[in-house]
């Protein structure tokens, strides 16, 4: 896909403390990507110490009037009610969950994209998803969904097993410290949890810049008994499930992204399918 315009997401307040250059990490897929902070006693979207930094970040009025008329619409907060993903949409269509949407430059252009499926992104980063809560209602998507929370909290109470077409996790914080490893959303029961709401035959798809990360991402997601490799960095060929995997193997490269790649930063995609019995 073309590269998309992602020059309004360096908006956001920069996070404290040292961390590598995401192509599109920062810019419009949030370190946000299913871990959880600490937490005041009681706040649900953040329960528990893993994946992702809290970020603060003011969101403009403009957006927040989009965000009054629009969220109780298109949006929720992590719980524990099981998601009716065909009454929300008004519809029945394959569903497909963006983990880590940040401010929703590709997630929107996927959507636009592919019409034919149901889109959930789900985020924690209230700015981020006003931007995209105001683009959705700009450009007039209605096959989009957001969800506010933590991804694991979302996978585990709110997802049904078996009933995900696709999984995407588009550059996740990679958390580069060895002590904080700990704090990396691909573990190997994230792996495990993700694989059990995929349909059999769906798809994840994970991409990262980051090298030892990629390492990482290979080794446990290889490791999972029910998926198989559906690309070269899985050990599997791409043209032999390119046709026939539920989804499309392509994403937007946002033109933050570009720059990350004209840099010489390396992209590596991970694709996995769910193994059918």
């Amino acid at each position: 896909m073309d590269a998309v315009n992602d020059a309004a997401n360096h908006t956001a307040e920069p996070v404290p403390g040292p961390r590598p250059a995401q192509p599109n990490g920062d810019a419009d897929h949030s370190e946000a990507a299913g871990g959880r902070p600490d937490r005041p006693a009681g706040n649900r979207l953040y329960p528990r110490v893993t994946s992702f930094r809290a970020r603060r970040g003011a969101v403009s009025p403009a957006r927040q009037d989009a965000w009054d008329r629009v969220w109780p619409v298109i949006g929720k907060d992590v719980s524990d009610e099981k998601l009716d993903a065909d009454a929300w949409f008004g519809r029945s269509a394959p569903l497909i969950i963006e983990i880590g949407c940040g401010t929703g430059t590709a997630t929107a252009a996927m959507a636009q994209a592919e019409p034919q499926f149901n889109l959930i992104g789900i985020e924690v980063y209230k700015p981020g998803l006003a931007q995209l809560v105001q683009r959705v209602e700009r450009e007039g998507i209605d096959n989009l969904r957001l969800l506010r929370g933590d991804a694991v909290d979302v996978l585990e109470n709110m997802i049904a097993p078996e009933s995900l077409t696709g999984v995407r996790v588009f550059f996740p914080d990679p958390w580069p410290k060895a002590r904080h490893h700990k704090r990396r959303l691909l573990q190997p029961e994230t792996f495990a949890l993700i694989a059990s709401r995929l349909i059999p035959g769906g798809v994840l798809h994970v991409a990262t810049d980051h090298a030892d990360y990629a390492e990482w991402i290979g080794l446990y997601g290889n490791a999972e008994p029910q998926l198989i490799g559906m690309n070269e960095p899985t050990g599997g060929d791409p043209e032999a499930y390119r046709d026939k995997a539920p989804i499309g193997f392509e994403r937007p490269i946002t033109k933050f992204e570009s720059k990350g790649l004209r840099a010489g930063s390396a992209i590596t995609e991970f694709i996995w399918g769910k193994i059918e019995s």
